[in-house]
């Protein structure tokens, strides 16, 4: 602990209500109202209604401020709903409750209970008959709590962070309702929610590095699951033709104000659909998130003005790239043409890379920041979507979809590739990649071509990025004001 005067003074009062013989942290007390509970039922009543309730009143939280006059005080009190006003008289509450009253530091739990009445200025008030002290804060709060704004504390302390900004717990009521909107949605459509492995001995379902631990009994080496899209599939193979999960994923990657090593996504899988089936679901979604979170379809994000209003734009990646970036069409199909424009543009890019390669750099660089309102950006290479089907009209690319809003990806969705020797060629393709030195690419997974030899009806399979999602209805800048404990470096004492 730190050897402050500020401690030290609250050490005296611990040690003052010891030798008083009070409990510093009982366990019995439970009160019988909420903050919010009380408002909502008496906050318009007048002064002389309630001077005939009969009934006393009871709320347990944090003390969050007080008021001094000498004999009495008013205080404020903070539970998981809201605030409340008490009132301590001294010649109200028992000698033993006022000792403790008077003990009492900001940041205290503690419990009041009595009648309500308005005080001059017509607040609603708690008459505190009853004090009882539940739990001695031994930190003071951080100075100027009520306007906690250092990140740095806000992300690595988010206790503080809640007690002192209501507006960071309604961003998690917020994303609580709209992850029970989507388990809504999708139940009403007849999808079965299931969960997968979060420890697996492939890492597959996306490009991307991932985490590696170990079994000791087993003596095996395991991953933390990049996505729980190949053992979807396997059920999709079984005969749950409709599935989803909302599930914890990991990538061993870089944190930005959008990216967290450890995130949320929805996936879900249907039977006998196509990519375009899914892009209409993903925009039913979205209006019925909108509708049930705003009311209307339209709102703002970060300042800019966003509508949801269906349908949405739909763009190939080609077309964007001669649309957004002037990319010249001869471009499109000259890998030397396209890695001389990907150089100028910026982009970090090899002469031995492939020409989809060099193109989706292209994309990344600038395209994805001009993509503001509700995109679809549709048929993606095939050298980077090795799950995915191939199209009928270009075997370049897959029937596929990215969905950008504000400039970021927030769904990735495509038709799923079912034909076991087009899969295992493209797990080879994977596999030279590794050899080649991508962390990225994925591993042969002969169980995965196993269940394909079964025969997996035609699907169609989605992810969305549920803490984007609620970044964008919570109006939240960083992706880190959406996640209650984002990753962070340790921190030296």
């Amino acid at each position: 602990m730190e050897d402050n005067e500020l401690l030290n003074i609250r050490r005296e009062k611990i040690s003052d209500l010891k030798s008083a013989g009070v409990d510093l942290y009982p366990n019995d007390i439970k009160p019988q109202n909420t903050t919010k509970e009380i408002l909502a039922d008496f906050g318009s009543s007048d002064s002389e209604t309630l001077a005939k309730l009969k009934s006393t009143f009871s709320v347990a939280g944090r003390l969050m401020a007080v008021r001094n006059f000498g004999k009495a005080a008013f205080i404020k009190i903070q539970d998981y709903k809201g605030q409340i006003q008490g009132y301590i008289g001294k010649n109200i509450l028992s000698a033993e409750d006022y000792f403790v009253f008077k003990k009492l530091d900001i940041g205290d739990i503690i419990y009041i209970s009595g009648k309500l009445f308005r005080t001059k200025t017509n607040e609603l008030t708690i008459e505190a008959q009853k004090l009882i002290l539940l739990s001695k804060s031994i930190r003071p709060l951080p100075e100027k709590w009520h306007g906690l704004t250092d990140i740095e504390t806000r992300y690595r302390q988010r206790y503080l962070d809640l007690i002192a900004n209501p507006k960071v717990k309604e961003i998690f009521h917020r994303r609580s309702r709209i992850i029970k909107l989507i388990r809504q949605f999708m139940d009403e459509r007849d999808f079965l929610e299931v969960e997968t492995p979060m420890m697996q001995s492939h890492a597959g379902g996306a490009l991307a590095r991932p985490f590696k631990t170990h079994h000791n009994a087993l003596n095996m080496d395991f991953y933390l699951r990049i996505a729980p899209e190949l053992y979807l599939k396997r059920l999709v193979t079984g005969g749950l033709e409709r599935v989803y999960e909302i599930n914890r994923n990991f990538r061993n990657e870089g944190i930005s104000t959008f990216h967290n090593p450890e995130f949320t996504m929805l996936e879900f899988y249907q039977a006998y659909s196509t990519y375009e089936d899914l892009m209409s679901l993903t925009e039913d979604l979205f209006v019925f998130l909108a509708k049930n979170i705003f009311g209307k379809l339209k709102f703002n994000y970060q300042n800019t003005p966003i509508d949801l209003t269906p349908p949405w734009r739909r763009i190939s990646v080609k077309e964007a790239l001669v649309q957004l970036v002037g990319m010249e069409p001869a471009c499109l199909k000259d890998q030397k043409k396209a890695l001389a424009f990907a150089r100028k543009a910026g982009c970090n890019v090899k002469p031995t890379d492939h020409l989809g390669k060099i193109l989706m750099a292209v994309f990344d660089e600038g395209v994805e920041k001009k993509l503001v309102q509700p995109t679809f950006v549709t048929h993606y290479p095939v050298i980077i979507s090795p799950l995915s089907r191939r199209s009928k009209n270009d075997e370049d690319i897959v029937d596929r979809f990215e969905l950008y809003i504000c400039g970021r990806e927030i769904a990735n969705a495509f038709s799923e590739l079912n034909d076991p020797v087009d899969q295992k060629e493209r797990f080879l393709q994977q596999l030279k990649e590794r050899e080649e030195g991508s962390e990225e690419a994925h591993e042969m997974d002969e169980d995965y071509i196993r269940t394909l030899e079964y025969a997996m009806p035609p699907t169609a399979g989605e992810g969305i990025g549920i803490d984007r999602l609620v970044m964008l209805f919570t109006d939240a800048a960083s992706i880190r004001d959406v996640i209650l404990f984002p990753l962070l470096r340790t921190k030296q004492e």
